[in-house]
């Protein structure tokens, strides 16, 4: 404890000391400007007291003793070390760090029509609402656009967002949509990574209203799903009722922990309907749907937590393709949604099926398997008769796939082969069958001559 205060009065009296004397007091005094608050000596542990820490500080301080051209680099790191660590904390935040979409052009309405794809598994709202504004005519690119970034989709949104502006309506009614407006502005950031939407069971436009949504009212762009229940399921209707995805499962949380049977009962008939249609659509939600939209109608799709752009053609249900790996498949443009396993066809601009799905199947169509195979039969067929087996370059399996004429050509000639050499056999038949008569009547009389004969019976 004297050694501390005896520091400390060290410490003291070099505060008094002018600076400048030497530099080893300039640092002391650098040390010295600490705050006793922050650092009081009295309060070190005994292997860290002051005078060991005014120690170490001189060490520091001779050890980065540098030019002043040492130091303006020394700065410059900084500064770019500063600058990285705040573009990493930018791309930590909510916006996605891949925000360059690729631009596939497609035939609508017997235009060249972009649409926005999509580089990425995910929620993203905010290519589904663009490529309904372009669809519908509203936002416009120019022609020989290939990529665009998020920001500019963005500002594209916000622009048709001011359109929507009602000119004609009351000072409540502009002043209430322009409170929506500021809202909405606020949240389009969110449209790159995902919306927080909660559905209810009720209806296919039946959402838990929540700040998110105000970017569809304002746009006029439809926000529907297909995950219902079944009206006729009065089990279900009760268990379920009108609660909202979340406060669902709050219940069957809650529920499943009562003693009360007929709450339990019910949390656990809301349970099963949730497995039962973890898929997060129904046969009763796709009805629903298509008396729902009208024909020709552009909207949102929500299903998965994703977000798609949804069209009714014709009393059928198509999705947009927007997946990037379609980027260079022209003639994939739609896909039908017409049952809840997810077994559909891709289909072309006008809506008839794409023939991407031939280019993929192998070598060999199932006619030309099934012709080859013959080909081996027929083949072996000879080959357990006698005859001489075909070279191995017939009975091989064609590396390049025949088209119908040569296929038929080739099953032609090896017809024309296989009679040629039946005709053959015949006639060689032919020619021996009477050497071989005789040859069986020669036969017969020597078995007759070599055969003793049998004496006649007398009967008296």
């Amino acid at each position: 404890m004297s050694d501390n205060l005896q520091v400390t009065n060290v410490v003291q009296s070099d505060e008094v000391q002018t600076k400048g004397d030497n530099d080893n007091q300039t640092e002391i005094n650098r040390f010295d400007e600490i705050p006793a608050a922050e650092s009081p000596a009295a309060e070190l542990p005994a292997a860290e007291s002051p005078k060991e820490g005014i120690e170490l500080e001189k060490e520091n301080l001779n050890k980065e003793a540098v030019t002043s051209d040492n130091i303006g680099d020394k700065n410059d790191k900084e500064n770019n070390s500063k600058k990285e660590s705040t573009v990493l904390s930018s791309d930590s935040g909510a916006t996605p760090a891949v925000n360059v979409y690729h631009i596939k052009w497609i035939k609508w309405n017997n235009e060249k029509t972009p649409i926005i794809t999509q580089n990425e598994n995910g929620p993203c709202p905010l290519i589904a609402l663009m490529n309904v504004l372009i669809l519908r005519g509203k936002v416009k690119l120019q022609q020989s656009a290939e990529l665009i970034t998020a920001n500019q989709l963005m500002e594209y949104l916000g622009s048709c967002i001011l359109e929507y502006v009602p000119k004609d309506a009351s000072n409540d009614m502009q002043r209430n949509y322009e409170q929506n407006m500021n809202d909405a502005m606020a949240i389009l950031p969110k449209l790159q990574t995902g919306l927080d939407v909660n559905v209810k069971f009720t209806g296919v436009q039946h959402f838990e209203y929540t700040s998110e949504c105000i970017v569809f009212d304002l746009l006029n762009i439809t926000l529907c799903h297909g995950w219902l229940y079944d009206p006729q399921n009065l089990e279900i209707v009760s268990a379920v009722g009108t609660h909202s995805y979340n406060q669902l499962v709050e219940k069957i949380i809650n529920g499943k922990s009562s003693g009360d049977p007929d709450v339990l009962q019910s949390a656990l008939v809301a349970e099963q309907f949730l497995e039962n249609t973890a898929g997060q659509l129904t046969y009763h939600g796709l009805c629903e749907i298509n008396s729902t939209i009208k024909d020709n109608q552009l909207c949102v799709f929500f299903r998965n937590n994703h977000f798609s752009t949804l069209l009714k053609h014709e009393n059928q249900l198509y999705h947009l393709v927007t997946d990037q790996g379609f980027l260079r498949e022209t003639n994939v443009v739609w896909e039908t949604l017409t049952n809840v396993e997810g077994d559909c066809n891709f289909l072309n601009c006008d809506f008839t099926a794409s023939r991407t799905e031939i280019a993929e199947m192998p070598a060999m169509t199932e006619d030309q398997q099934i012709s080859n195979d013959l080909l081996i039969a027929l083949s072996l067929q000879e080959s357990s008769q006698g005859g001489n087996p075909p070279p191995a370059a017939q009975v091989e399996q064609p590396q390049v796939p025949l088209s119908d004429h040569e296929l038929a050509l080739q099953l032609q000639v090896e017809e024309d082969r296989l009679a040629a050499e039946a005709a053959s056999r015949n006639q060689d038949v032919a020619a021996n069958r009477p050497q071989q008569r005789q040859n069986n009547q020669q036969a017969q009389q020597q078995q007759q001559q070599s055969s003793p004969r049998r004496r006649d019976c007398i009967i008296v």
